[in-house]
């Protein structure tokens, strides 16, 4: 069996309004009034001959936010850019995509610029035809990856590498889709905004900023029932103090016991 590393990139933490805009705050800091609280977590997995990211970060469309941080995070554990061998996106929000290219030399340049790129093909025709309507740096940002980048299409179910699968979910986005990676008993699932915290495991709940609610729920308890019945570890995108955890046990009052990796 292959050695694997799993590891959270945190970013920092955002206070997000209605506006959609990343305001940072501190890590144990409320929101600003009428707006969530989101840390970002890309995953980096490191296998012998691969580097593989479960998403990249805001980039620049945060405040005080570049593609220098994930780089950086990087360093900490040994990875170059050049070195990040697969990149797979949850869904095709900026939050998630952002760290794939930056304008720190003064214009757009890949960060990853040997990676592959792999996005659901349904999704990224979506955005296509909806780009249109994205602000100005947005429009650019999509059209530079759209032309530069090494991107790979996936099905709604799909197994591109040996140890990463994918399979559409929905809820979240139309067609957002769970990450899965399985190397034997090395088993971890990343599901975007529709498993985005630790504090949701306990909760049954429809956000409003879902593009399905009810299915974002109903997956949700598939998820954990999977989860927790198959021994996968959660990849929690933007839990702020534990992004990585393991359900342990269940009581039907209390509901499940979450054990912090």
């Amino acid at each position: 069996m292959s050695k694997i590393s799993v590891s959270p990139l945190y970013e920092g933490t955002f206070s997000v309004g209605l506006d959609k805009k990343f305001i940072r705050i501190e890590k144990d800091d409320p929101p600003k009034k009428g707006s969530l609280k989101l840390s970002i977590n890309p995953f980096l997995i490191q296998e012998d001959n691969r580097n593989i990211l479960f998403d990249v970060g805001l980039g620049e469309f945060g405040e005080d936010t570049s593609t220098q941080t994930i780089i950086d995070n990087l360093e900490t554990k040994g990875v170059a850019d050049y070195e990040v061998t697969d990149i797979f996106a949850s869904h095709l929000h900026y939050d998630h995509l952002g760290g794939l290219a930056g304008q720190q030399s003064g214009y757009w340049e890949l960060t990853f610029p040997d990676a592959n790129l792999w996005v659901s093909k349904n999704e990224w025709d979506k955005l296509t035809e909806e780009v249109h309507q994205h602000d100005e740096d947005k429009k650019d940002f999509f059209h530079f990856i759209e032309a530069r980048a090494n991107l790979k299409f996936l099905d709604d179910e799909d197994q591109p590498l040996p140890n990463v699968r994918v399979k559409k979910i929905g809820g979240h986005t139309e067609f957002s889709l769970a990450l899965f990676y399985e190397n034997q008993q090395n088993k971890y699932v990343m599901a975007g905004d529709v498993v985005g915290t630790r504090g949701e495991i306990n909760r049954n709940f429809a956000a409003k900023y879902d593009y399905d609610p009810k299915q974002s729920m109903a997956v949700r308890e598939e998820l954990k029932k999977l989860a927790f019945e198959s021994g996968y570890i959660f990849m929690a995108y933007h839990e702020t103090h534990h992004p990585l955890f393991k359900l342990t046990g269940f009581d039907e009052n209390k509901g499940y016991t979450i054990k912090n990796i």
